[in-house]
This record gives structure tokens, C-alpha cells and sequence, in this order.
């Protein structure tokens, strides 16, 4: 591997911070360990970008961003500032960094670890073994579409609207990205959407089913409805390989997936092209910010899935799932993946295991 690979960091609010710096420590062991030496960057984004800037994110760190070899992104958001205009909010960070980066193929997915299948609210036969990718469209959609607003009407009404859009070219580019994946798993898709009652929908399958004729046949492709595909994730969710779906609908169904697995803690790659941006899913979590409680685990996936389908450094990648693999199964957990005969874990003390189980593995 060449060295010195470009990498931003926006730690963002809450526990961002505190996730983050585990993962820096997981860097700064393949720095000294493996000769994989990383040019880290931070910036400011969301809530702690507007408190210094008046805006959740600079022009000048989205052009950090952009020049980066890849961004590795913590979680946003506070209820300090849930009264500021929407405009400043801090999502529209994160929303402006998947509209400029044009990271339209957000590939979100739902592994269960044999440690962790307990954690899961469904049957250990439902989960064990779980292994699923959600390619969610990420830069169109209802929340970008136009028109969107608030209006009064001429009787005095007030109306609130949003526009589901897409073109060809947008479903055809992430469904590229699900078939592609799915060549390296096990071969299958899911196009999921609401063909049945949005015109939207029907045009979606329209245009899946044209690409999937045209250049992956290979691929056995299967198109189902989202209310189906939402009670079929709680029902047979190893029926799935890939899902492929449009923004509101991945938003909806991968936030279902991930709790199949007993955590919102996973990890998500927010890409589809070149530049890409890693992010755990578990929030900013304000409940908890500063108590040394968070669990890193999600934030130094999201890295593994950055030294893979960023750098490919697959072996690298291996090497530290392999290591979580050892800690959870030594029985070490953080207060959200909690089970009866564990031990409880720190932020901290998690990352100090992860880092133990390296050291075991790699010597």
C-alpha cells in the first residue's frame, strides 16, 4: 500500500468526539504496525460549526472534504439548537456534504456478529448469520426535490409539500452500485419502492428493470413494495443480499435493519463514486455526551469499511473486524449492547480492548 492517504475528519457533536478519538488511536496503530500511514485532517461541521461560523458547514471545509482521499464523519445535532432556522440547522451539514460531494449511493449494512445475536429483539434463527447491504439513493428524492415549502391557500388553509423526484440517470448510477455489490456477495437484488401507488415508484422499477436487462442478468433481481419490504426485514431478513431503494425509503428501512442487529451502531459508506464519507448511524446521543459511555464500535467499522472500499486494504480491514470480533466475543459491551453475564465497558475501556485484541492478533 502507498502511504500518506488523505483523510478528513468531522467529529461533529455529542459523541462524535468521543467515538472518533477511538478510531484515531486504531489509525495511529496501523501508522506504527503496518506501514499504513493516513495525512489526518479535522474540521468543524454541524452544531460546533455553527456555533464558531454561523453555519453548519464552511465553504472551506467542504473543500477539505472534496480534496480529501476519503472523510470519516461522527454524528451532528443537539436539541441547543432546535430552535434555529432550518437553514442552519446541523443536519444541513451532513445534507450539503452528500449534495456537493455527489456521494448519491449510501450503502448501509446489517451484519449480526455471533457475540451480539442476544442483543437482537428477534429470535436467534431470525438473526444469526445475518449478512445484508442497503444501497440507499442519498443526493435526490423528497429531500431535495423541488417544489417544497409551506404555503396558505386562498381560503386560509396552510399547506405543507414536498416533490419525490428522480431521473433515469440518478436510479440508473445507484442501481449500478447494487448490482455491482451484489456480484461480490451473493448475487441477488432487491429493488424496492411503491410502484403501486406513486408514480415515482412505478418509474423507478421502469428503469431498474431496463438496467438489469440491459447489463446484469446475471444478477437475480427481485422487485417488492417498502411497506412489504419493512414488515419482511422483521419477519425473514435473511431473504436479503442487497436492497436498493430510493432516500426516503433507505432512510426508513436501513434505521429497520440496523436494530435487527441490536444496535443502531453500525457503520455506513456514503459513496458511489470516488469520494466517499464514513459515518456510524447512531446519532449524536446528547444523553450521553461526555459520561465515557458511547460505543466506538460503530465509528471504527465505518474505518474498516473505509480501508476497504476506499484504499483496498482489505487485509487491514479483516484484520480489525477480527479484532471486535474477539472483544465482543470475550464478552465485553457497552451499555447499548448490554446482555445478562457480560461485562460493562467504557468508551475508553472498549477501544483499549480493540487495541489489546490488534496487539494479540498481529503479533
Amino acid at each position: 500500500m502507498s502511504s500518506n492517504k488523505r483523510v478528513l475528519i468531522l467529529a461533529g457533536d455529542g459523541i462524535g468526539p468521543e467515538v472518533m478519538g477511538q478510531v484515531e488511536r486504531v489509525m495511529e496503530w496501523l501508522s506504527a504496525r503496518r506501514s499504513f500511514s493516513f495525512d489526518v485532517q479535522s474540521g468543524l461541521v454541524g452544531g460546533v460549526s455553527y456555533e464558531a461560523h454561523g453555519t453548519p458547514l464552511t465553504d472551506e471545509t467542504l473543500a477539505d472534504a472534496v480534496a480529501a482521499d476519503a472523510v470519516l464523519f461522527g454524528a451532528v445535532g443537539g436539541p441547543q439548537w432546535d430552535s434555529v432556522a432550518r437553514e442552519a440547522r446541523p443536519e444541513m451539514g451532513i445534507l450539503r456534504l452528500r449534495k456537493e460531494m455527489d456521494l448519491y449511493a449510501n450503502l448501509r449494512p446489517a451484519l449480526v456478529f455471533d457475540p451480539l445475536v442476544e442483543a437482537s429483539t428477534l429470535k436467534d434463527e431470525v438473526v444469526r448469520g445475518l449478512d445484508l447491504m442497503i444501497v440507499r439513493e442519498l443526493t435526490g428524492g423528497i429531500y431535495f426535490g423541488e417544489p417544497r415549502g409551506v404555503e396558505t391557500l386562498p381560503d386560509g388553509t396552510r399547506r405543507g409539500f414536498d416533490t419525490e423526484v428522480y431521473s433515469a440517470p440518478e436510479i440508473e448510477r445507484v442501481s449500478r452500485v447494487a448490482f455491482e455489490l451484489a456480484r461480490r456477495r451473493d448475487n441477488r437484488v432487491h429493488s424496492v419502492e411503491k410502484a403501486n401507488v406513486m408514480e415515482s415508484g412505478k418509474f423507478w422499477r421502469d428503469e431498474v428493470t431496463a438496467l438489469h436487462a440491459a447489463d446484469y442478468t446475471d444478477v437475480a433481481l427481485e422487485h417488492m413494495y417498502a411497506d412489504n419490504c419493512a414488515m419482511q426485514l422483521v419477519r425473514r431478513p435473511k431473504q436479503f443480499d442487497v436492497i436498493v431503494t430510493s432516500n426516503l425509503f433507505g432512510d426508513l428501512l436501513s434505521d429497520c435493519a440496523a436494530m435487527l442487529t441490536g444496535s443502531l451502531g453500525i457503520p455506513s459508506d456514503e459513496g458511489g463514486n470516488r469520494k466517499a464519507l464514513y459515518e456510524p448511524v447512531h446519532g449524536s446521543a446528547p444523553d450521553i455526551v461526555g459520561q465515557n459511555l458511547a460505543n466506538p464500535l460503530a465509528a471504527l467499522l465505518s474505518f474498516t469499511m473505509m480501508l476497504r472500499y476506499s484504499f483496498g486494504a482489505a487485509d487491514d480491514a479483516d484484520l480489525i473486524e477480527a479484532a471486535v470480533q474477539d472483544v465482543l466475543a470475550g464478552g465485553l459491551r457497552t451499555a447499548d449492547i448490554m446482555q445478562d453475564g457480560m461485562t460493562a465497558a467504557s468508551t475508553d475501556a472498549m477501544g483499549d480492548a480493540v487495541l489489546g485484541a490488534l496487539d494479540a492478533r498481529a503479533a
